[in-house]
């Protein structure tokens, strides 16, 4: 089976050929409950393993923030598919619920928006190192995995996109759907807003360190939003996309480490992102990498 990604200006094709390894008949679905005494809330959490995964000897490890859209989108089954088709390799996906205070918990921990939101952050980056990975650990033997990365999607992709760009030696990959990269400490609307300095998450890659391990998936749609606040003809969600990518490059980061998904009349959606779902799948777990 072939998948391809058609990517924009000099980000080129993604083809990926399935290879033969271990067959897996099917995935498994648990559903947890973990009481967080740094979130102060108790949170849903959606474990998604191969049939057979007690048997591998090495597999990876996936969080993915707003862990409720991928019941919506029946990730079980779109995992499923992959196996039957032997097109990825063994993955723990675990999806994480969000909470009702979503806007302060999945943010950038460092700094606050304009609006003061953001506030949570930290405790949800405490959340995933000092309760969730050990939870996974224990009830999983699991003790080591091969790597860890992290995705979201809107604003679960900006707070992926922190985590691991703050925590660089805990992952290798991660991916941003439809991501709140207009994250900004000052309102757009005052006179002395200016984008090249005033996004968030652009200025920590700017001010940060470089880590060559990282490889990084983002995925826009031409129809995510309509705003178009400087008037150049392309919509917000991509040019923030488009600029950030270029920070990543400025820093160090080559064209093979970036991949930047655009889907033709793709909106800020469920049904979009589990459309950009597998191909990203492909992209960091396929069998032929």
């Amino acid at each position: 089976m072939l998948k391809i990604a058609i990517t924009k200006s000099s980000r080129s094709l993604l083809i990926f050929e399935a290879m033969p390894h271990r067959k897996t008949t099917g995935v498994i679905a648990e559903h947890h409950v973990i009481k967080s005494a740094f979130l102060k809330r108790e949170v849903k959490v959606d474990c998604y393993l191969p049939m057979e995964a007690g048997s591998f000897t090495e597999i990876s490890l996936l969080l993915i923030n707003d862990g409720q859209d991928l019941v919506t989108m029946h990730f079980q089954h779109l995992l499923k598919e992959l196996y039957d088709h032997n097109e990825i390799t063994p993955l723990m996906c675990v999806g994480l619920h969000c909470g009702h205070d979503r806007k302060n918990e999945y943010a950038t921990a460092k700094i606050a928006d304009y609006k003061g939101r953001g506030t949570k952050a930290a405790l949800h980056d405490q959340f995933v190192f000092e309760e969730l990975l050990p939870f996974l650990r224990t009830r999983y033997s699991m003790y080591f995995f091969k790597e860890k990365s992290y995705a979201g999607f809107s604003l679960g992709g900006l707070s992926a996109l922190d985590i691991v760009w703050n925590y660089p030696q805990e992952f290798t990959k991660v991916g941003v759907f439809s991501g709140s990269l207009w994250w900004r400490d000052k309102d757009q609307d005052a006179d002395d807003f200016d984008e090249s300095k005033n996004h968030i998450m652009h200025r920590q890659i700017r001010e940060g360190k470089y880590a060559s391990w990282l490889k990084f998936f983002f995925e826009v749609g031409t129809q995510d939003e309509t705003a178009d606040r400087n008037n150049n003809g392309i919509i917000d969600a991509i040019d923030d996309t488009i600029s950030l990518i270029d920070e990543l490059i400025k820093k160090g980061y080559s064209q093979e480490s970036i991949t930047y998904l655009e889907l033709q009349d793709g909106r800020h959606d469920v049904p979009t992102w589990a459309r950009a779902l597998p191909v990203f799948l492909l992209w960091g777990w396929g069998s032929k990498l």
